[in-house]
């Protein structure tokens, strides 16, 4: 994977929704840059917008002000060199826990799939449930497998949206772990949609902070201490304070951020 491949660039970019025949704005003015490599995470309370400016960064919402672009491109579609992963796993369940893994490799022969499939679920640490249908696999072992498939298609960049929503705290937290080193391993442009603000700031390199609707950021806060992060010490406590004084505060600006 080339390291200089994943570099997301958003420039005035707003969007707005039809509701009873009128406009409702959802973003207002985004600009942010994500440089390849790196693990950003975007929080704010629900409806700010998140989970629509993770589909515009997908290829899923084509009309908006500004401009979305990947690798200096614009995007106009959904491509293989963006990855997705969603709260709910979405595997189907018809099929074996290798034949999820394998779906949307169709440009590949039978062989080619096999290696690709075996490779991913090794990274997820699932080799052995190939067979396995979804229905009878916990909910952090559905996840691996999403993120497997997700990774089969060796994208560039992997967008998270509440990944591990759905999980109790204990699994929660290995699956943090996991993606901390699926993302080390694989050196992908990662970015990750979530409410929890620990959750952030143990992953991430910086954490965006969007208002409430419309959208707009607010703040980027870097998170530069060294992993693996101790959730008790004094400076990542002091990272989750700021953020959440961050909530409460009444003055909102647009402004560029590189990250």
């Amino acid at each position: 994977m080339s390291n200089n491949k994943g570099t997301l660039e958003i420039r005035n970019l707003s969007k707005s929704f039809i509701v009873d025949n009128s406009p409702l704005q959802i973003l207002n003015n985004i600009n942010l840059t994500v440089t390849s490599g790196s693990f950003v995470s975007i929080v704010g309370s629900s409806g700010c917008g998140k989970t629509t400016l993770l589909r515009i960064i997908l290829g899923l919402e084509n009309h908006y002000d500004g401009e979305a672009l990947m690798d200096g491109k614009q995007i106009v579609g959904p491509g293989t060199n963006r990855g997705i992963v969603f709260q709910d796993h979405r595997l189907l369940p018809w099929l074996t826990v290798g034949e999820n893994v394998a779906f949307g490799l169709d440009k590949l022969n039978r062989k080619e799939k096999k290696l690709l499939v075996d490779e991913h679920l090794q990274l997820v640490g699932l080799i052995g449930f190939e067979s396995v249908y979804p229905s009878q696999l916990s909910g952090g072992m559905a996840q691996r497998v999403a993120i497997a498939r997700a990774l089969a298609n060796k994208p560039e960049m992997l967008l998270l949206d509440e990944p591990l929503g759905a999980l109790d705290a204990l699994t929660r937290m290995y699956m943090q772990k996991e993606l901390e080193r699926l993302w080390q391993l694989e050196k992908i442009t990662m970015i990750m949609v979530t409410h929890d603000i620990e959750e952030a700031i143990y992953l991430s390199d910086k954490v965006v902070i969007m208002s409430s609707r419309p959208g707009i950021i607010k703040q980027i806060i870097d998170v530069s201490s060294s992993r693996p992060r101790d959730r008790a010490s004094s400076e990542f406590m002091q990272i989750k304070a700021e953020i959440l004084e961050e909530f409460h505060l009444g003055t909102e600006y647009p402004f560029a951020y590189a990250i």
